[in-house]
């Protein structure tokens, strides 16, 4: 059994260093469609966060212990509510975005969106009450207000966006439910990994594997090193 995992991760290397066209199709589909979902979702979650921490409003608590119940849902979950919507009797089937990169784009997208409020409107919290009072009183409104706040939080934010980021491209129920696993068009790092597996392919299983540690890995020494300079 030592041997065939010896050997397993031999051939694993081989194929990222030989730079295997498959290996790399997955590779770039994978990042495509999560980085995107990422930085759809950072624009439109870091500004709702924003809100929900500025103003007071009734049910404010509730609506946070809400958000961060929804960090835990099954992505097969997301995926079969996204299906709903955008099968051939779902209200959206006109948009075809079923077995598409897009339709597995917005999957990721409401995935990690719960993730993104949450952590922005803790990170906000987190910064001194003292620099929002100091911008309420030199004239800011409340848009400048939050824009200065999250300046102030923008590491810590950062961090959450990094942390989507591997909800994203770790995620498999979304992938399967709405891209379906199509080979060369819609295949990414865990449908491929949960397919190869299956059928014994475990070389190639083993190389996605690593190259999703590595970007993991790659992501976190970025972070670590901007943390640093500042």
């Amino acid at each position: 059994m030592a041997n065939e995992i010896i050997g397993a991760v031999e051939q694993a290397i081989y194929l990222i260093v030989t730079l295997n066209p498959e290996l790399i199709e997955i590779t770039i589909r994978s990042l495509y469609i999560s980085l995107s979902a990422t930085l759809i979702a950072s624009l439109i979650s870091i500004p709702i966060g924003g809100v929900i921490y500025y103003y007071e409003f009734h049910g404010k608590r509730t609506l946070i212990n809400l958000i961060q119940t929804l960090y835990s849902v099954p992505t097969v979950i997301v995926g079969l509510f996204l299906f709903l919507l955008i099968s051939q009797r779902g209200p959206l089937a006109n948009l075809n975005l079923l077995f598409t990169p897009e339709g597995m784009i917005i999957g990721q997208v409401l995935l990690i969106l719960p993730i993104l409020i949450g952590f922005t409107v803790t990170a906000l919290i987190g910064v001194s009450n003292q620099i929002k009072e100091l911008a309420i009183a030199l004239g800011a409104n409340a848009y400048q207000t939050i824009i200065t706040i999250i300046k102030e939080a923008r590491y810590a934010i950062m961090g959450a966006v990094i942390l989507a980021f591997g909800r994203a491209i770790s995620e498999v129920g979304v992938a399967i439910l709405i891209g379906g696993n199509i080979r060369g068009f819609t295949r990414v790092f865990t449908t491929t990994i949960s397919l190869e597996t299956s059928k014994g392919n475990i070389e190639l299983s083993i190389a996605l594997g690593f190259i999703l540690l590595a970007i993991a890995l790659i992501i976190n020494l970025m972070l670590n090193y901007l943390q640093g300079r500042e």
